[in-house]
């Protein structure tokens, strides 16, 4: 997950986004039900739990907020606030507190619902509604939720206490979104989760997400891209991984959950991966699509870790031929079996693998940039001539938002591809 922060301006009711697609799309959601309600004077703030930083920075905006805004009702909603609703109840600035639950049910937004605090047991709910939405506003591309929740246990993770048991929306329902996203004008979707490789099991049938991802191609054929978020490296199917072979329109760009890339440090965070199988899958995708690119996310500084057990997450960035790289330095989650535990990285120390972990990533990224120059790539453009390659590769494109042009990359300043169209190199 990203700590990005992303605020729509203009737009009456706002929404400020903490965090992960996930949330983005949610965020949607919510505009769509406030704005029928009429709280147009409304600030809501759809936080993340997954750090410290993600909350502090929060807080720090719903502050601003109410220095600007006296008069604004400011609704705090999201994971930090399903967590720790007290702590946001507790602040003067702060109107009413949602769960992840009631944030997305039209009645929360009523005036009838005056109550200041609506946070539900996570832990109960037990089914996710494919809410239907026209696009998420300024993108190009859309963001549809499959799944939310998680099963597992992660020592250093608090987001199943904020997200609940894993779920998943009915394959029905996830292709008239797609439909409905299409018939708008969108070329590309992402679909989205906080566990998506374990879509399946609570519906009748048992999808897998390869079986899920199959029909929705199968049964919106002008979809012209499809993609799929962070992925547990564990858990893929026989289906994804035929599709990934097969189907150029599900995109050669995925990202791996790995967090670590020594299995010691692995075995104490809890994941269900050891070293060598993650770099087995990447080896074996590569095989299979030759041009698959892989990001992750990975966590510098974890209880225990020494200077060797770093290097090894460090090496893991070229042994798995890692792209785009998340990076995290560990950040102690009240609740957490991690955070009890006595030999703790000094926070210094963290920093500065995160930031060692970080230079080998701008590294690997440029390098991936600069192997791209005479290549032929089609961009999805989004806004202010920028656009995305189907690896994900930022690129500088002529266009209107939602175009797909096809271009030869001619150069690189390491941070952005350049192009011309097809059609100007041809002439």
């Amino acid at each position: 997950m990203s700590e990005e922060q992303t605020q729509d301006q203009g737009a009456a009711p706002r929404v400020v986004t903490f965090g992960c697609r996930l949330n983005a799309y949610e965020s949607e959601v919510m505009r769509a039900n406030a704005a029928a309600a009429g709280l147009n004077d409304a600030i809501f703030f759809n936080t993340c739990a997954v750090t410290a930083e993600a909350e502090r920075q929060a807080r720090q905006a719903i502050r601003k907020a109410r220095r600007e805004n006296p008069d604004a009702r400011i609704i705090v909603t999201g994971c930090a606030a399903q967590v720790d609703p007290g702590r946001y109840a507790a602040m003067p600035e702060v109107d009413q507190v949602l769960g992840n639950e009631e944030k997305l049910r039209p009645e929360s937004f009523l005036p009838e619902a005056t109550e200041r605090v609506l946070v539900n047991d996570i832990m109960s709910v037990t089914e996710t509604a494919g809410h239907l939405i026209d696009g998420l506003k300024d993108r190009a591309r859309a963001f549809v939720q499959v799944q939310n929740g998680c099963d597992h246990r992660c020592t250093f993770c608090i987001i199943p206490f904020g997200r609940g048991n894993s779920r998943s929306v009915p394959i029905g329902e996830v292709v008239r979104q797609v439909q409905a996203l299409v018939a708008n004008g969108y070329k590309e979707v992402v679909l989205s989760g906080v566990d998506i490789t374990s879509y399946g099991p609570d519906l009748p049938g048992k999808p897998s997400l390869g079986q899920m991802v199959r029909r929705l191609l199968a049964l919106v054929p002008d979809l012209p891209r499809l993609r799929i978020s962070s992925i547990d490296c564990i858990e893929m199917d026989d289906d994804l991984f035929r599709l990934i072979a097969e189907e150029p329109r599900l995109m050669p760009h995925l990202h791996l959950s790995l967090q670590a890339g020594d299995d010691m440090i692995l075995k104490r965070m809890k994941r269900r991966h050891m070293r060598d199988e993650a770099i087995a899958l990447t080896d074996r995708l590569r095989a299979i699509r030759p041009d698959v690119v892989f990001g992750a996310d990975l966590i510098a500084g974890f209880p225990t870790e020494t200077e060797e057990m770093f290097r090894n997450t460090l090496d893991i960035v070229d042994d798995c031929g890692l792209t785009y790289l998340h990076v995290f330095p560990y950040s102690e989650r009240q609740g957490t079996p991690a955070a009890r535990i006595p030999n703790q990285v000094p926070k210094a120390e963290r920093k500065e693998r995160a930031r060692r972990l970080r230079e080998k990533g701008e590294e690997r990224f440029a390098a991936y940039l600069k192997g791209r120059i005479g290549k032929t790539e089609r961009v999805l453009v989004e806004k202010d001539g920028e656009g995305r390659t189907e690896g994900f590769a930022p690129a500088a494109v002529s266009g209107n938002p939602g175009d797909l042009v096809e271009v030869v990359i001619t150069g690189t300043d390491g941070h952005i591809l350049t192009a011309r169209p097809v059609a100007e190199c041809a002439a």
